[in-house]
C-alpha cells in the first residue's frame, strides 16, 4: 500500500521508492523515550491501548530534490514542494491504511505526519523517527536524522496496529560517515544557524530558522523547511533508486 500510494502520487517525481519496517508495540525502547525525548512522549498504547505492532514507513526524496537544495544557499523550492506533498502523501497513507486494517476487524490509529510538538518546548509526543529506528529502518547520525540504507532525505510515518506483526531487526550497521569512519561532518558545516556539532543540537536556533524559510513558500502551505544539514552529506542519499 505504501509503495502503491507514493507510485500513484500527482508528484512521483519528488520521491524514490519507500521503505517500510515492523516493530513491536511492547518494544522496551519505547519506554526508553521518555528519558531520551521527554516524559510527553506518548507509548503506543498511549495511541491505540490495544496495540502490538508500530508500521514505520520512510518516504525518500528523489536525487533532484536533493540536488536543488544543495545548489543554493537558500532552501530551494523543490524541497519545500516536497516537504508538503510527503506531509500530504503520509496522512493520505496512514488514512487509508487504518481503514483498510479496520475493514479486516484490525484497530489502527496514526500520528499525523507533523506539527505535533509543544511550541514552547518543541518538543513532540510521538516521534516518527525514533519509532522508525526501533522498527530497524536506519541509525541516527551527527545531523539527528534517522539514516536509512537509501539515505536520510525523506518523511516519516507511523500507524499503529492491534494485530501483531513479527518486527524486523535493528541493523549493526553505520550509515553516518562520521560514525563510521570519524570523517565528513559536512552537516555541521553546511548548518546556516550554528545549531549542529557532534555533541548536541540548539532546536530554537533551528526551529527559528525553519519558521523564516516557511515564510517564503506560504503559498504552499505549512512547510518550516532548511534542510541544509540533511543534504550536505553523503548520507542524504545511499544507493539511490531514480524516483518512481
Amino acid at each position: 500500500m505504501v509503495i502503491k500510494s507514493v507510485n500513484e502520487s500527482e508528484r512521483k517525481d519528488l520521491f524514490r521508492e519507500p521503505l517500510v519496517g515492523f516493530s513491536s508495540a511492547t518494544d522496551p525502547l519505547y519506554r526508553q523515550l521518555k528519558q531520551i525525548i521527554g516524559p510527553e512522549h506518548l507509548y503506543p498504547q498511549d495511541i491505540l491501548p490495544e496495540a502490538k505492532t508500530v508500521v514505520s514507513f520512510f518516504i525518500p526524496f528523489s536525487e533532484k530534490v536533493v540536488a536543488s537544495n544543495r545548489r543554493q544557499e537558500a532552501v530551494s523550492r523543490e524541497w519545500a514542494e516536497s516537504y508538503v506533498e510527503a506531509n500530504k502523501l503520509i496522512n493520505e497513507i496512514s488514512s487509508k491504511m487504518i481503514e483498510y486494517l479496520e475493514d479486516k476487524g484490525i484497530s489502527a490509529a496514526t500520528v499525523k505526519a507533523t506539527y505535533n510538538y509543544d511550541e514552547k518546548t518543541l518538543k513532540c509526543g510521538w516521534s516518527h523517527r525514533s519509532a522508525a529506528y526501533i522498527a530497524g529502518l536506519g541509525k541516527f547520525g551527527v545531523n539527528r536524522m534517522l539514516i536509512t540504507r537509501v539515505g536520510c532525505a525523506g518523511r516519516y510515518g507511523s500507524v499503529i496496529v492491534s494485530h501483531e506483526i513479527t518486527p524486523d531487526k535493528r541493523t549493526d550497521e553505520e550509515f553516518c560517515v562520521y560514525h563510521k569512519k570519524g570523517t565528513c561532518l559536512n552537516c555541521i558545516k553546511a548548518c546556516p544557524v550554528g545549531a549542529l556539532d557532534i555533541d548536541g543540537f540548539d532546536k530554537f536556533k533551528c526551529n527559528d530558522r525553519v519558521l523564516k524559510n516557511g515564510k517564503l513558500f506560504k503559498e504552499l502551505g505549512a512547510c518550516d523547511v532548511c534542510g541544509k544539514c540533511v543534504v550536505a552529506g553523503p548520507c542524504a542519499i545511499i544507493n539511490s533508486k531514480k524516483a518512481i
